[in-house]
């Protein structure tokens, strides 16, 4: 699952790092990257060894969106599909934790890449825009789902409808990100939170991820039905006991996944 052109995938423990990889364009996105991205990040939904997953760029950018000097170029590129767009998708809803870490120019499809992920750190020089009123776009990749339940509706409309660039600390102040850290902490720092969230009982926070994504379309009363079917099966799992036990012994648990 490594062989990308576009992008590069590494798996360490029990977390996956997904690297958006055409640092030249500041990882501006082609049809192979959405592609690429759309197969990896498929495969890791799946892969019940990953428990969190790390959404990065290479070199001094994020993403900025669409790769617009490729686009406009005339070069052939390999055809687009529909499908490729539930990037957004898989990043929100995969029963895995997934962490942007945003490490540089965050733009348009970018920008609503990094909203659809679980948690969002930044580097202090990470620069923010949704963009896409200045090519006379509508937008893509759910920006208008996802940044209502982040910031509320109006801060999201206005950031939409009123397109201008912010840096970390701004997104750290407005709730867009957790925390904007110093450029050069900010891999170890990022790397620190995603380590801890991969340690994590595989079930409980696989099972836990879910009540988050099924909790934003059920009514309250069936959503409490489904949370509590799954507080009491985790309960009863050999995790859960391990993990009780550990605490009285104050020692690291050893989870089985069961």
């Amino acid at each position: 699952m490594s062989d990308y052109e576009a992008i590069k995938y590494e798996v360490s423990g029990n977390r996956a790092t997904v690297i958006m990889n055409r640092p030249d364009s500041l990882n501006g996105i082609n049809n192979t990257m959405m592609r690429e991205l759309y197969e990896c990040l498929s495969h890791i939904a799946e892969d019940d060894n990953i428990r969190a997953v790390l959404f990065t760029g290479a070199g001094k950018g994020f993403c900025p969106g669409v790769d617009l000097k490729a686009s406009t170029s005339g070069v052939k590129q390999e055809p687009s599909k529909k499908i490729y767009f539930h990037i957004t998708t898989l990043l929100h809803d995969m029963p895995k934790v997934t962490v942007a870490g945003i490490n540089g120019a965050c733009a348009g499809a970018g920008f609503g890449w990094a909203a659809a992920c679980d948690l969002r750190y930044a580097t202090d020089s990470a620069s923010f825009n949704s963009a896409f009123l200045g090519v006379a776009i509508s937008g893509d990749m759910g920006g208008p789902w996802t940044l209502p339940r982040i910031l509320g509706a109006s801060k999201a409309r206005e950031l939409y409808f009123l397109p201008e660039k912010f840096k970390g600390p701004d997104a750290e102040r407005i709730g867009l990100v957790s925390k904007s850290f110093a450029d050069d902490v900010f891999h170890d720092e990022v790397n620190a939170i995603v380590d801890r969230i991969s340690k994590s009982a595989p079930l409980a926070i696989g099972e836990m991820k879910k009540n988050f994504v099924n909790a934003e379309s059920m009514p309250l009363k069936d959503y409490i039905e489904l949370e509590t079917e799954r507080h009491s099966r985790v309960g009863a799992s050999e995790d859960s006991r391990e993990a009780f036990k550990a605490f009285v012994e104050k020692r690291d648990p050893v989870f089985q996944g069961r």
